[in-house]
């Protein structure tokens, strides 16, 4: 295999999925019955490697979708974005806190 020093690597597709979200949003009415991911050892082992970028785009999307089944359905008569955008925004930066720190070592790095 050759080396191509400088050539920025990213992982595109590597949401872990977490199956708390999984469960959630099926618990409330979705329908994610095989949804699986990258093992976040593996994504951890990618971080410390040459890769640069990894993106987990769908676990954000996961938790804010689970936020929001869940408030929607524990709550029928809400109405209004800001009491189920709110706690998806959350979980979202809880995941995001989560990812950045105890997966992908990027804590306090720079871009």
């Amino acid at each position: 295999m050759e080396k191509l020093p400088g050539f920025p690597i990213v992982l595109h597709g590597s949401s872990s999925v977490p199956q708390e979200y999984v469960d959630t949003i099926n618990k409330y009415g979705g329908k994610m019955p095989n949804a699986v991911g990258i093992p976040e050892e593996q994504l951890r082992k990618a971080a410390k490697s040459a890769v640069c970028k990894i993106n987990i785009d769908s676990d954000s999307r996961l938790a804010f979708t689970a936020a929001v089944r869940k408030v929607l359905a524990e709550k029928p008569g809400e109405f209004d974005p800001r009491k189920y955008c709110g706690p998806a925004r959350d979980e979202m930066e809880k995941l995001y806190k989560h990812k950045i720190i105890e997966v992908l070592g990027s804590n306090g790095k720079a871009e």
